[in-house]
Order: structure tokens, then sequence, then C-alpha cells
């Protein structure tokens, strides 16, 4: 060692080293996480000639693989429709349609047989518009508790979540940044201190052994392995495992309680409402289902509402006309009942409700469980992020070569 090699230049070349390979831990912990959610949207044309971000890219699988993982633990459809009471989805129908009565009418009449209904007199038009109003209450309450016992075969959960997630790609990525918040915090910071302890014992090996492949071979070496070790003290150990006063535990398996209810707020509002449920059970591809109920419950409001004046009606008619004009009715049925369920306030108060059941049952479910809620952004492309982190220490220790040690 040179006299006085604490007051010369050579010593703060020397220090260079541990605080380079902090900042690359650091920096390349930071980019991987930044590249697994952003962009959004594609840049330029991945995977080769663009980027975007990991979990948005995937986010159609994503959305298949907490449907299967975990949705399949938090009660079926079925159940989370009635948490929602059926009863009152049905009132909030009635009180939707019920207004807009005599237009519903209209609106059919007018599209199916126009002449008929415009020469019909103003006091069957009254009697009409108020048999439907009389027999629709009883009728929407009948078919909402048919849809509920009946809603499997309507609409598939999967699809749903999908769906969402494919279309808002941002939701996805609210689901991790949310959930994962402390664990990411931790990815970026522990880059800082796993790297000073690889670039501590780099300094010693450069100072023993200063071959121009150390630099670039252990910059590598750190990049790679502030990720790999970051990632799995946050999943590992699986279960807890007790040193003394000490219980070691991943980090997010740690916050279980916490996250649960994080991620069912997310999932309950924006994702399995009552909106999207209704949608896809309308328009989803179960939707013919749907329509065969929905048809049912509409030609029995209309013979109803027609009555003994049934005979005269298909005469004037004819019985293929009033067929259509019962199809029709259906078809618009289902725009109004689409319409119904825009309300947010009355949507958000199903959606209390849900989160509810989901998050007493996501909070018990075991270790193994509740990690496929936040493993599956790791594991997609963890190994990308894992060897992109080593290529780019590599090329800061070939920087650090050159630029602070002259290309020794």
């Amino acid at each position: 060692m040179p006299d006085n090699f604490f007051f010369n230049i050579e010593f703060w070349k020397y220090l260079s080293i541990p605080v380079v390979a902090a900042l690359v831990g650091w920096g390349t912990n930071w980019l991987a996480v930044k590249m697994t959610f952003y962009p959004v949207e594609p840049l330029g044309k991945p995977p080769f000639l663009g980027w975007q971000g990991i979990i948005p890219s995937k986010a159609a699988k994503m959305g298949a693989v907490t449907a299967d993982s975990t949705l399949s633990r938090l009660g079926t459809l079925q159940e989370l429709l009635n948490r929602m009471d059926p009863e009152t989805i049905a009132d909030h129908l009635v009180d939707s349609v019920e207004p807009r009565i005599e237009a519903y009418v209209e609106w059919v009449m007018l599209e199916e047989s126009p002449h008929v209904w415009k020469a019909m007199p103003r006091v069957v038009k009254s009697m009409v518009y108020a048999m439907v109003r009389e027999k629709l209450p009883l009728a929407i309450r009948a078919m909402m508790l048919d849809i509920t016992r009946n809603i499997e075969a309507m609409v598939d959960i999967k699809d749903v979540v999908v769906k969402q997630l494919s279309k808002e790609k941002h939701i996805v990525n609210k689901i991790f940044l949310s959930c994962g918040a402390v664990e990411f915090k931790f990815i970026i910071r522990s880059g800082i201190y796993f790297g000073l302890c690889f670039g501590l014992i780099q300094m010693a090996v450069w100072y023993a052994f200063p071959a121009w492949w150390i630099l670039p071979g252990f910059g590598f070496l750190v990049g790679f392995a502030t990720n790999w070790i970051a990632i799995r003290i946050i999943f590992q150990p699986l279960n807890p495992i007790k040193l003394g006063p000490y219980v070691l535990q991943g980090i997010f398996l740690k916050r279980q309680k916490e996250v649960s209810e994080i991620w069912c707020d997310i999932v309950a509002r924006e994702i399995i409402t009552l909106h999207n449920i209704i949608e896809e059970m309308l328009h989803g591809k179960k939707s013919e289902t749907t329509g065969k109920v929905i048809r049912r419950y509409i030609r029995d409001i209309i013979d109803e509402a027609v009555g003994i004046t049934r005979p005269m009606v298909e005469f004037t008619m004819g019985i293929e006309q009033f067929a259509h004009i019962k199809d029709l009715a259906s078809e618009k049925a289902v725009i109004f009942t689409s319409y119904a369920f825009d309300d947010p306030v009355f949507c958000e108060d199903r959606a209390r409700v849900v989160k509810t059941l989901m998050q007493a049952r996501m909070e018990q479910l075991s270790p193994k469980e509740f990690q496929h809620l936040l493993r599956p952004a790791f594991q997609e492309d963890e190994m990308k992020l894992i060897i992109l982190g080593a290529i780019l220490g590599c090329i800061a220790g070939f920087g650090q070569l050159f630029v602070i040690f002259g290309g020794i």
C-alpha cells in the first residue's frame, strides 16, 4: 500500500468501488420495478424494438391467473350475488324502469307496429301502460331470483376479470402497486445494501487481483444478485420460522391482513362490480342463456297485460307480428337493464358487501394460496428482469474500469 494511501487519489478510486456497486444495486432494482409496470401501452414494437410494462402486457393472463388461483377460493358468483341481495337489486331495477315504462312501450310499438299503435285510442294505450306497470315489479323480482339461482350458467367470472383488466390495464398495475407498495420499496432500497456488501468484497478482490474483468464481472454479479435476493426475501420463507425472539417469513406474507383489505377493495370496486357482472350477463359469451330468461318473463308480462284481449290483438296484428313485438320488447329490456346499473352510488353500496365477504375469506388463505396474489407479477418474467439488472451492472463495471481506473 503506498504512503499516505488514505490521502491520495488511489484511496478514492478504491472507495468508489463499493459506492458504485451500491448505486448499481439501487439503480438496477429501481429500473426493474419501473419496467415491470411501465409503460402501460406499448412503446415502439415490443419485444425487440420497444417495450411495454410486463404486467400491462400480460393483463389478460394475469386476470386469468388471479381468477383461477384466488377468486375461486373466495366464493362462487352465486354467493357474491346473494350477498349483494337480489331483492334490493330487483327493487333498484324497478325504480329505474318504472318512470320510463311509457317510453319503453312506445319505443317497442312504434318500431314494430307504428300504424297500429298510432291508430290505437289513447284510453287503450293508457290501459296498456297501467297493466305493464302493474305486472312489471313482480316479474322483475321473480326474474332476478331466477337469475341469481342460475348465474353460473350466465356469467363466467374469469371472463369478467380478464375483460376488465384487458380493457383497463392500469387496474392491474394499481392492484400490484397498491398491494405490494412496501415490497417494491424494499426491492429498491435493498439494492443499496446488497450492492454495498458485494462492493466491499469486490474492492478487496480488485486490490489483490486487479484484472480488467473483475469490475465488469462483479458489476454483472451485483446487478444479478441484488434483484434475485430481494425477490426471494419478499416471498420466502413461505411459512413462519421462529429463531429465538425473531420470526422469519416473506415480507409480503407477513402483511396478509393489510394486503387482503387493499386487494379486495380494488377488486370489488373496479373488477367484480355489479355493473360488470350485469354487462357480462347481458352481452358476454353466455348471454344467450340470459336472453332466454328475459324473453320468458317479458312475454309473460305482455301476455298478462293483453289479457283477455289477446285473440283480438293477434287478429289485428297477426300472430307472427305479435310474437315479434314480444321478442323486440325483450331486446329493449336488455338495453334498459344496462342503463339501470350505470348508477355509481348503487354499485358502490353493492361493492362494499362484496368486499366484506371476499376480505374475510382472503384473510383465511394459507400462505401458499395467499402468495399467488402478487407472485405472478414476478414469476412471469422475473429472470428477464434479473438478467437485465446483471447486464446494466456489467456496463457500469466497464464504465468504472475505463473512467476511474483508466482501463487497466
